[in-house]
């Protein structure tokens, strides 16, 4: 798993922890991952842009593209992958013992249209992912970082958002959840503000989950119940979900997750 490309940016949304990680997952990082893995492609030494994703190479097939940010565990977009093959699958997350996890899941399912990548999922977009290119990207429940000090490293920013926008397709989804109301505050204005989307939740929504004011959307029923998202449920917290399509292209001012 190579790490190529320019200098990172000093601020992240994840903090890369040394978790637990049992000898199975440690295996599939190894074995498993020639057949779901793919590192960042890397450019020739004349090129001065970063090479793209090929999708249809990656999957060995031309279909539409799904991609989850921070898939944690790898719950949801197991379930999903498995739930419709005519669709791809794209996982992105840090942590290894998460990718070996889904991994070791993928394998003993023996999934052809999922793959992961383990690398900054805002690098793979800025640098690796295509403009138009995807169905949908999803987002769940990304770190919230409570302190005021630190919502600088939150994932969802207006530059971060632009980005993703610009990379779905016209008609493509963007779909996120957070059981952090302030955040879900949050990322409702960023949304709203971004011009190229457009929020789905519609005055007839019934309130789901902790939605009790516009702009947010039930839970979505493709959205696969997570454990971390269950003891939520017993502890008495709230979730967020949010729905947004892409209706244009993005107005001309710069695309920075900076921003």
């Amino acid at each position: 798993m190579t790490d190529n490309g320019p200098p990172r940016r000093s601020i992240r949304s994840f903090v890369l922890r040394a978790g637990r990680i049992t000898p199975a997952q440690e295996r599939a990082l190894t074995e498993a991952w020639p057949r779901y893995g793919i590192d960042p492609p890397v450019s020739g030494p004349q090129d001065s842009l970063p090479a793209t994703l090929d999708l249809a190479a990656a999957f060995g097939r031309r279909a539409p593209v799904v991609v989850e940010i921070g898939f944690g565990n790898g719950e949801n977009l197991l379930a999903l992958a498995a739930a419709d093959p005519a669709r791809d699958f794209l996982g992105i997350e840090v942590h290894r013992a998460g990718v070996g996890h889904l991994l070791l899941r993928a394998e003993e399912a023996g999934l052809g249209n999922l793959r992961v990548m383990r690398h900054d999922a805002v690098e793979v977009f800025e640098r690796h992912v295509a403009p138009d290119s995807l169905d949908a990207v999803l987002v769940l429940f990304p770190d919230p970082w409570h302190k005021k000090r630190h919502h600088k490293r939150r994932l969802v920013q207006p530059g971060f958002v632009a980005l993703l926008a610009s990379r779905l397709r016209i008609g493509g989804r963007l779909q996120l959840a957070t059981d952090w109301e302030p955040y879900a505050r949050q990322m409702l204005e960023v949304l709203s503000a971004e011009p190229s989307l457009r929020n789905l939740a519609t005055a007839a929504d019934t309130p789901g989950d902790a939605a009790t004011e516009p702009g947010f959307v039930p839970r979505p029923a493709w959205r696969a119940l997570t454990r971390f998202e269950r003891r939520g449920h017993r502890l008495g917290h709230g979730v967020w979900d949010l729905s947004f399509e892409r209706v244009a292209a993005p107005a001309g001012r710069p695309i920075s997750p900076e921003a």
